[in-house]
């Protein structure tokens, strides 16, 4: 599936990541300032910051691996939305040039090569938001050299300002086509914020703080990434070949604290996270298309290697200083993987395609305060992928997917075997986790104007020992299984009216007996407070059993044009013994504007029409505020150690932010 750059920015979004919520049953969400990654749902999945699910801009990869805040930790801050050619999307792990973190789905975002002339852009709203964007296109030499400029600020209704201060910048330049041709992008992107994480829902009904409250005021972060990216591309009888190279700077400062005073009583649980990294990579293809036997063919064969160099640490703070170390490490990591790809068309209406992918990984650990946790690994996998196509018959046809993928884990997580936290003995993680999926379902376009697809889909994923990166240490889960069903749909009765509707609903557990919370759960026996939540159980904390979205778009190319859009975000269990539960979500946004002949525009942005006092997002997990009276108990040693390491099960929020506008007045000359 492919979405064009002017579809995505006829939608009204608040974020630059939310521009991905073209993906059919994505949620893109935030937990915290908006200099941080968002937080990613799909087909069942919490994909926390990227897990398990690829993105890339100008074929650059935005998951991070082996990263200070997460495994994959995908940050689209950087990205300008206007400058988005179109995106292409895939589910599953089915595609054999699709490789790390894609084995629910992929996102890949294509720039543009220009404009015609230039355009400038301001934009003022609600909560202190301002922003100022300008791009300029020109042709130089043979090829179109473009530039882009934008800075951003925004405080948020929180009662501590986020003060984001954001500056971006691109320059490209282009020649030829995307087939017969090549592009050299150079990207600058900083930002600084402060953030308001989530609270305890409790600390909210007490008074102690309001909705859009915090309670340790000096959380934050700042992030900054430089990249230099060149895509080329040659076709000619023998086929078409490509090659893509990219170098990317980036680095990241964060300050949290989840869960308050629960580990440290008298400074507070703040930490820090740093991680700072030079990545480069190459992703090189030839596609080939012959007669076998008479019958036409297609095939793919490809290249694809990365390598990142990486400085990440971390650290225990008081309100942003240093207090103690955790661990530092130095990791490179490379990788390198082979694949093909084969497409028969055997009849007008049956094509096969049969893939093989093999992925090489290696690093090298040095952990700077513990060398008993350093260490070189390495891993190999294997990927067969299979996809079968009947049709079209009367404008539709049926499709059939089965394959395997894989994502990494944590390096640090491959050779750690003590705790940074008291030196116990730790489990390492696997290098690499297998996964596997299977899709059927149908493609329609049998109604006119009318484009519409079912698909129902599995996918499990092996047992997995993640690195948890806000503790330095790794934490075990079990093998998962999840199922369901999409639907997609896209209606353009007329040219100036179109309609979009999705829905996907999933069923996920965890497989397999879980032996030691039993015990884990009757050791917090007597204080309910630590005990709730703690049970045995299957479910899957934060995987979404219901997503869905519905749009509709008027308006020419000229003119007054509109659009609302509303997406649901369903229950989702929180613990795996579902004793908590998230509250439902959806927002209605809406927007409004006018387009003159002479190219400048005027657009009003809305954003939560009904002033929903719902959560952003949610979780639930153990905390410690000194208002709790276990608090007091636990400094005074009365209750089992168990009870105090686990604090107050509670449900932990992001509220949704309250109504706003955002006015935009766009000139091109």
């Amino acid at each position: 599936m492919v979405v064009s750059g002017t579809e995505v920015n006829t939608r009204p979004f608040s974020r630059p990541a939310e521009a991905l919520e073209v993906v059919p049953g994505l949620i893109v969400t935030q937990h915290s300032g908006d200099g941080k990654a968002n937080q990613y749902f799909l087909r069942g999945f919490n994909l926390d910051h990227g897990t398990d699910f690829a993105i890339t801009v100008d074929r650059m990869p935005v998951n991070m691996r082996t990263h200070g805040h997460g495994q994959g930790y995908a940050d689209l801050n950087f990205l300008i939305p206007e400058l988005i050619g179109s995106i292409d999307i895939r589910k599953g792990p089915y595609f054999a040039d699709e490789g790390d973190f894609s084995s629910v789905g992929a996102a890949h975002i294509n720039l543009i090569n220009g404009m015609p002339g230039s355009m400038a852009s301001l934009t003022m709203g609600s909560f202190g938001y301002w922003r100022g964007l300008g791009i300029t296109s020109n042709k130089v030499g043979d090829g179109t050299l473009l530039a882009a400029g934008e800075v951003n600020a925004y405080n948020g209704p929180w009662d501590n300002p986020d003060d984001l201060r954001k500056l971006n910048g691109v320059v490209r330049y282009s020649h030829g086509t995307p087939d017969d041709g090549f592009s050299l992008t150079a990207m600058a992107y900083s930002n600084r914020w402060n953030s308001t994480d989530q609270i305890p829902l409790r600390a909210i009904e007490s008074g102690e703080i309001g909705r859009y409250g915090a309670l340790d005021p000096t959380d934050g972060g700042r992030s900054d990434r430089f990249s230099l990216s060149g895509q080329w591309a040659q076709s000619g009888e023998a086929g078409v070949s490509r090659a893509n190279v990219y170098v990317i700077k980036s680095s990241l400062d964060l300050w949290n604290n989840f869960t308050f005073f629960l580990d440290d009583p008298v400074n507070g649980d703040q930490f820090h996270q740093h991680d700072d990294r030079l990545v480069g990579g190459v992703d090189a293809s030839h596609t080939f298309s012959v007669s076998l036997a008479g019958l036409p063919t297609e095939t793919e064969i490809g290249l694809q290697s990365r390598y990142d160099d990486i400085d990440v640490a971390l650290t225990n703070t008081v309100q942003r200083q240093f207090l103690s170390d955790v661990r530092s490490d130095k990791v490179q990591e490379g990788s390198i993987g082979l694949y093909i790809s084969n497409t028969v068309r055997w009849t007008d209406w049956l094509r096969t395609t049969l893939g093989y992918r093999g992925d090489f990984y290696a690093t090298n650990v040095d952990s700077i305060f513990n060398a008993a946790n350093s260490g070189r690994a390495q891993a190999a996998i294997g990927s067969p992928k299979a996809g079968v196509v009947f049709g079209p018959f009367h404008n539709t046809e049926f499709f059939i997917n089965a394959g395997e993928g894989f994502h990494s884990n944590d390096a640090r997580g491959v050779t750690i075997t003590q705790s940074p936290t008291d030196g116990s003995p730790v489990d390492s993680s696997p290098f690499l986790v297998r996964t596997r999926g299977a899709e059927i379902g149908i493609r329609s376009r049998a109604i006119a104007g009318l484009d519409s697809a079912v698909s129902v889909f599995i996918l499990d994923s092996a047992s997995e020992i993640l690195f948890v990166g806000d503790a330095g240490d790794t934490e075990a889960s079990r093998p998962s299984r999840r199922y369901g069903i999409e639907w997609t749909n896209r209606y353009q009765p007329a040219s100036w009216l179109r309609f979009d509707g999705d829905i996907a609903l999933t069923h996920a557990r965890f497989r397999g007996d879980q032996p030691d919370q039993a015990a884990a759960y009757a050791e917090l026996a007597g204080y309910p407070e630590s005990q709730i939540g703690n049970a045995p159980g299957n479910y899957i904390p934060g995987a979404p059993n219901m997503i869905a979205s519905a749009g509709m778009r008027i308006g020419e190319a000229i003119g007054w044009f509109g659009a609302l859009r509303y997406r649901y975000f369903g229950p989702r269990p929180l613990t795996e013994d579902n004793a908590f539960t998230s509250p439902a979500t959806g927002l209605l946004n809406g927007q409004i504007g006018y387009r003159f002949e002479n190219g400048w525009r005027v657009q009003l942005d809305a954003f939560n029409l009904t002033n929903s006092r719902t959560d952003q997002i949610t979780y639930a997990y153990g905390s410690l505020l000194k208002s709790d009276a276990l608090f007091a108990q636990c400094l005074a040693n009365i209750p089992p150690a168990a009870v105090c390491s686990t604090g107050v099960m509670d449900r932990v929020l992001h509220p949704v932010e309250p109504f706003a506008v955002r006015l935009t007045v766009t000139g091109r000359f």
